[in-house]
């Protein structure tokens, strides 16, 4: 009997671990009378990281008017249910006469050969009136494109940082490009040789992550959760050139039990940049 008890959490435990909901997922909002438009696009940008959910969500009628909300949440393996909470709007494009709508997503998640699909419903306020906004159903699929940018997740100091920040403009020079094969990446900088007082700047998809830090022999850490098939471009812009120029650095990417090497080198006309892309 405890060995067949044993059998069905194993089976259980297998089954959920296959379960990644990390990617985007992209579909068809709908809301009820009295909402600005009867159908919405949406897409979701989920990280799934361990028993954390974070990411954005863009509901939108096309790519010029959207409202793009921040959201956290949480998934059962068992039932397959997923629920999204979104906190906060980030940015809005939409008609006057229209009002965003603050959402929670009551998502299952199926699949059915290689297609793997959420759907549910939703409820909310809108966020300006804390009235209940006119509920709706969602239907998501799984994608392998983006219709907005695939953002990276940054603290709220380096975000306002980054609406300040008038970086010139500089010659991009490519690396190398890395592919990997586990959506956990870890990337450490470290002074190239001689600790001679190099300070960079480096961005991810054009989001500030680390701002004027020095190089040395202790890691200058990044972490961040990759979507599949997407492509994220690190650009490593130096603040100054040190004491030995040029501005050189050792990075070490970590990717589940892959470890990659890169030198990278910049300037005053150019910023040296490494391509990640994540293929399952």
């Amino acid at each position: 009997m405890r060995a067949h008890l044993l059998a069905i959490l194993l089976a259980l435990c297998c089954h959920a671990m296959a379960e990644d909901l990390n990617g985007i997922w992209k579909g068809t909002l709908t809301q009820g009378a009295g909402g600005c438009y009867p159908q919405y696009f949406l897409e979701l940008q989920i990280n799934f990281s361990g028993d954390r959910i974070t990411g954005k969500a863009y509901d939108y009628y096309d790519k010029a008017h959207f409202v793009k909300m921040g959201f956290t949440g949480r998934y059962n393996p068992l039932t397959h249910r997923l629920v999204l909470i979104e906190q906060r709007i980030l940015e809005a494009e939409i008609p006057v006469e229209c009002e965003a709508c603050i959402k929670t997503y009551d998502l299952n998640y199926s699949k059915s050969g290689e297609l793997e699909f959420l759907s549910g419903d939703w409820k909310g306020v809108y966020s300006a009136k804390k009235l209940v906004c006119p509920p709706g159903h969602v239907s998501l699929k799984r994608a392998s494109v983006s219709d907005f940018p695939v953002d990276i997740e940054q603290s709220d100091s380096l975000i306002a940082l980054q609406r300040t920040l008038k970086l010139q403009p500089r010659q991009p020079t490519l690396v190398k490009t890395i592919v990997l094969h586990s959506a956990d990446v870890k990337i450490d900088l470290y002074d190239d040789a001689t600790i001679d007082h190099d300070t960079v700047t480096v961005l991810i998809n054009n989001k500030l992550l680390l701002y004027r830090r020095m190089l040395t022999d202790r890691p200058l850490t990044i972490h961040f959760n990759a979507f599949p098939n997407t492509e994220y471009e690190l650009v490593m812009y130096a603040d100054n050139l040190g004491d030995i120029p040029p501005n050189t650095a050792l990075m070490m990417v970590t990717s589940g039990q892959e470890k990659i090497e890169a030198y990278m080198s910049s300037s005053e006309q150019n910023s040296a940049t490494v391509r990640f892309v994540y293929k399952p």
